[in-house]
């Protein structure tokens, strides 16, 4: 069996998004998305400073994708179309189907740290326009694998006969956050072509080959393909790990909507622009 190795480092760009939310964009955009195939975008939020963050995501729309946010500490308020509103609290996470489209607003509150990701799951052509879904998990929800070198909470997926609340519709990805001890080792098996990916929230993720993933000077890292992923840590670590299989499909991407032709994306805009973008 062939062991995965660090194929790129992200450090990320700051950006502005929102209303004026400060944040780290991991990687977004269909260049992008042909390398990190099925998944379209990362967003990570890391601020003390809540004129980082109040401003927020102001209602707007969503089509062909599904977005799963999680937060690690913070508060965000959402509500969107379907009459969904509620709070998502420290290890909550808000898993939205748009679909056929939806409006939603994400309106994050103060508090002493807001540390989370927003990442973008593409939608298979066959579902781009499949009835918009919304899911609330929260910290009670979450299932937890643990050992003398590990805590690894599963949002959704399966680690170790540990299976977490939320199983993925159309695309069913692996999203864990990985809590490894010092001296700890991180063992997972994935189908060979499955795309990887790590976000480190601290420490230091030691692979193999000897190569180091450290979060204090790269935020993310694309794994090569093969079918086990394993790392160490000397210090202890922390990340976000997802995984999915590529679709190897067309990418027609414009803002907040990503269809498969440019045909498709210029109908939904002009659905918005004719207030026909809700589907009933």
């Amino acid at each position: 069996m062939t062991t995965r190795t660090i194929q790129a480092q992200y450090a990320g760009t700051p950006s502005v998004d929102g209303a004026g939310v400060k944040l780290n964009r991991i990687f977004g955009g269909t260049r992008d998305a042909v390398e990190l195939d099925p998944f379209l975008l990362l967003d990570f939020f890391d601020s003390r400073n809540p004129q980082d963050y109040l401003n927020g995501f102001p209602w707007h729309p969503h089509r062909g994708i599904e977005t799963i946010t999680y937060l690690v500490e913070g508060l965000l308020e959402h509500g969107d179309s379907l009459g969904n509103s509620g709070l998502i609290e420290p290890l909550g996470c808000q898993w939205m189907t748009a679909g056929s489209g939806i409006i939603h607003q994400e309106m994050p509150q103060a508090s002493p740290y807001m540390l989370g990701a927003q990442l973008w799951l593409n939608l298979p052509r066959a579902n781009k326009m499949t009835e918009p879904t919304y899911r609330d998990i929260t910290a009670a929800d979450l299932q937890v694998y643990s050992d003398a070198y590990m805590e690894v909470k599963v949002i959704c997926g399966t680690f170790r006969g540990v299976t977490g609340p939320v199983k993925g519709t159309y695309v069913d990805p692996l999203y864990f956050d990985v809590t490894l001890l010092p001296n700890g080792e991180f063992t997972l098996t994935v189908p060979e072509e499955d795309t990887v990916f790590l976000l480190m929230l601290e420490g230091r993720a030691h692979f193999p080959d000897g190569e180091v993933l450290d979060a204090g000077l790269a935020r993310g890292g694309l794994l090569t393909q093969g079918r086990d992923v394993r790392f160490t840590s000397a210090g202890g670590m922390r990340c976000l790990l997802v995984a999915g299989q590529p679709l190897h499909e067309p990418i027609a991407w414009g803002g907040p909507i990503v269809m498969n032709t440019r045909q498709e994306l210029q109908q939904a805009f002009d659905d918005l622009d004719r207030g026909t973008f809700i589907k009933k």
